[in-house]
């Protein structure tokens, strides 16, 4: 899942950054409203967390602009605007939710992970693969009946395989939907953890899930 941040203070965006990273959520962050408002015209995030008193354009504006532009991501406006009034403009302006500062990370993570259910059309629960099994609701990854335990970062990128189960994903895919905007891609970070990934979930298994397409990318899947 890709959130997107557009908050001016740079102490509350850094500490929305950590504490969704530490979820396992790919985070890009704008400090300035403009900017912000077209990297979520690229429709490429899950969520917007969206401050209303932002430098050369207001939460208000981008929220209204992106939905007459049919950008349905689900957005909550974070702000210390707390009237009545200021929450029904938001939510009339194309809010799904509100939340007024100061705030406790862990009810906006619960108001995050609630509007990313709504907003999954399939509304599943759980993800298999063959004896591969991974609870959307409590991130436990089970094989066989015996519980894996993966990092926040690891476990983005099995969900990710696992929703693209038989289709080809490549790094530029991988990149642009676990990792965020500030990624090097000259790095080996991704290999590194799909090895991590392999030696947790297929190491001790005869059939392999996790297969490398060379030229291409990868590709998830229990067909041998």
């Amino acid at each position: 899942m890709r959130v997107l941040i557009i908050e001016d203070e740079l102490k509350i965006s850094n500490f929305l950054m950590k504490g969704f990273k530490e979820e396992g959520y790919a985070v890009d962050v704008s400090l300035d409203g403009e900017k912000g408002y077209e990297m979520a015209l690229s429709d490429h995030f899950d969520l917007i967390i969206l401050d209303l008193m932002l430098p050369s354009m207001d939460g208000l504006t981008i929220c209204k602009k992106l939905r007459e532009n049919n950008i349905e991501i689900p957005i909550i406006m974070l702000t210390a605007k707390a009237s009545v009034d200021d929450k029904v403009t938001g939510f009339d302006t194309g809010a799904d939710d509100y939340l007024v500062k100061p705030f406790v990370f862990a009810e906006l993570l619960a108001r995050s992970r609630s509007l990313l259910r709504k907003n999954n059309k399939d509304k599943i629960s759980k993800l298999t693969v063959a004896d591969l099994e991974l609870d959307l609701t409590t991130h436990r990854v089970f094989r066989s009946g015996k519980e894996i335990m993966l990092t926040s970062r690891e476990y983005g990128l099995l969900e990710y395989f696992m929703r693209n189960e038989g289709s080809i994903i490549t790094r530029t895919m991988i990149t642009e939907n676990i990792w965020d905007i500030n990624y090097d891609s000259f790095t080996n970070v991704i290999d590194v953890y799909i090895n991590y990934l392999r030696n947790k979930i297929d190491k001790d298994y005869e059939i392999k899930l996790i297969h490398t397409i060379r030229g291409r990318g990868y590709m998830f899947s229990g067909a041998q």
